[in-house]
C-alpha cells in the first residue's frame, strides 16, 4: 500500500534538534507528495487524537529552536494495551498510513509496542541527550548537551582556580555516562564518575591528593547523576571524609536540555529524519533510523530500546591518563 499520510510526534524528554527533525520529516515527506499530520503532546496526544495538519510553513523558522513545537509528555496510559488501542483508533480515523516518533529510549519502547499491535508501519528517529539508544553512534541533542556542559565547566574552572577550590559538577545521565565522559575529557576534568564503571573513590582521592602535592590547587570532578556512589553531593561528601578537601557542588540539571541546537545536531536531525521518511517510502517498518561510522543504519525498534549501548572505554582510559 502506498503511503499517502504520515503522522509525526515528539515524546519523552526534549532534546535540542527535535524541531530540526520535525522540520525535515514534514518537508521531506511533502517533497515526495506525502501529507503530514503532527501529533501534539506525544503519546498522550495520540491517545486523545490531538492531530494538526502540517504544511511547509508549519515548520518555518524552527530549525534553530530548542524544545519541540509539538510539545512532549510522558504518558503512563500508553504503556497499557488499552491505551495503545485508543491511539490506533485515532490513527485509523485520521487515515494515517504510517507513524514517525522522535524521542529516546522510552519513546522507542512505546513505538515498538505499538508496532506489534498496529498493522501499519512505525519508524523511530533517535533523539535524546543521553545518547543511550542502541544502533546509532549519536542521538539528536547529545552534541548540544555536551557543549552546554562543557561551557559550564570552563566557566567553573575559572572560579575554581580563583579560589583554590575542588568542584564537583553533576551532569545528566541516569543510566548512561556518555555526557559525563565526553564533557570530562574535553574539559580536562581530574575525575569522571559514570554509571558504567564502579565508582573508584579511592583512586579518585589518590588523583586529587597527588595533584595537590604537585602544586595543583583546584580540580574539577564530573559526576553522572546515575553514578552508583550517588550524585555529586554524595560523592563530594565521601571524598571530603577521606582526604579532608573542602568542595563546592554544581548540578547542571535541565539546562543541558535547552537552548539552540549545535550545527552538528541540526545536521544529524535533518539526516536521520529524512532517512526515516525515505525508509517508509521504501517499504521499511519497525526500525530506528540512525548512523554508525557515518553511514545510515536501520535498527529494529525493539533492539534499539532493549540492547545496552556501551561507552567508549578507550576514551575513559585516555581521560584517566591525561588527568594524572
Amino acid at each position: 500500500m502506498a503511503i499517502q499520510r504520515i503522522a509525526v510526534l515528539t515524546s519523552g524528554g526534549d532534546a535540542p534538534g527535535m524541531n530540526a527533525a520535525l522540520r525535515a520529516v514534514v518537508r521531506y515527506a511533502i517533497y515526495h507528495g506525502v501529507e503530514v499530520v503532527g501529533v501534539r503532546r506525544g503519546y498522550a496526544g495520540l491517545i486523545a487524537g490531538d492531530f494538526v495538519q502540517m504544511h511547509l510553513t508549519s515548520v518555518s523558522g524552527i530549525l534553530h529552536l530548542g524544545g519541540t513545537i509539538l510539545k512532549s509528555s510522558r504518558c503512563e496510559e500508553f504503556k497499557t494495551s488499552e491505551g495503545r488501542q485508543r491511539a490506533i483508533v485515532h490513527l485509523d480515523r485520521g487515515q494515517v498510513d504510517a507513524l514517525i516518533v522522535i524521542g529516546g529510549n522510552g519513546t522507542t519502547t512505546g513505538a515498538a509496542d505499538l508496532s506489534e499491535m498496529w498493522d501499519k508501519p512505525v519508524m523511530g528517529v533517535p533523539s535524546t541527550i543521553d545518547n543511550d539508544l542502541y544502533g546509532t553512534d549519536y542521538t539528536i541533542g547529545f552534541d548540544t548537551a555536551v557543549n552546554t556542559a562543557l561551557e559550564a565547566i570552563d566557566r567553573l574552572r575559572d572560579t575554581a582556580a580563583s579560589h583554590d577550590r575542588l568542584l564537583f559538577v553533576e551532569v545528566m545521565g541516569r543510566d548512561a555516562g556518555f555526557i559525563a565522559l565526553l564533557t570530562g575529557l574535553a574539559g580536562g576534568a581530574e575525575g569522571i564518575l559514570i554509571p558504567e564503571i564502579s565508582g573508584d573513590l579511592d583512586g579518585l582521592c589518590e588523583t586529587l591528593v597527588a595533584g595537590r602535592r604537585r602544586g595543583k590547587q583546584s580540580s574539577i570532578v564530573v559526576v553522572a547523576e546515575g553514578n552508583e556512589t550517588g550524585g555529586a553531593f554524595a560523592v563530594a561528601e565521601q571524598v571530603k571524609k577521606r582526604v579532608g578537601l573542602d568542595y563546592r557542588v554544581c548540578v547542571l540539571g535541565h539546562v543541558q536540555r535547552g537552548g539552540s541546537p549545535t550545527a552538528v545536531d541540526r545536521l544529524r536531525a535533518s539526516r536521520y529524519a529524512a532517512w526515516a521518511v525515505q525508509a517508509l517510502l521504501d517499504g521499511e517498518r519497525g526500525k530506528v533510523a540512525g548512523e554508525v561510522k557515518g553511514e545510515p543504519t536501520l535498527t529494529p525498534l525493539r533492539e534499539a530500546c532493549s540492547r545496552k549501548k556501551d561507552v567508549d572505554m578507550s576514551l575513559y582510559a585516555l581521560a584517566r591518563i591525561l588527568s594524572s
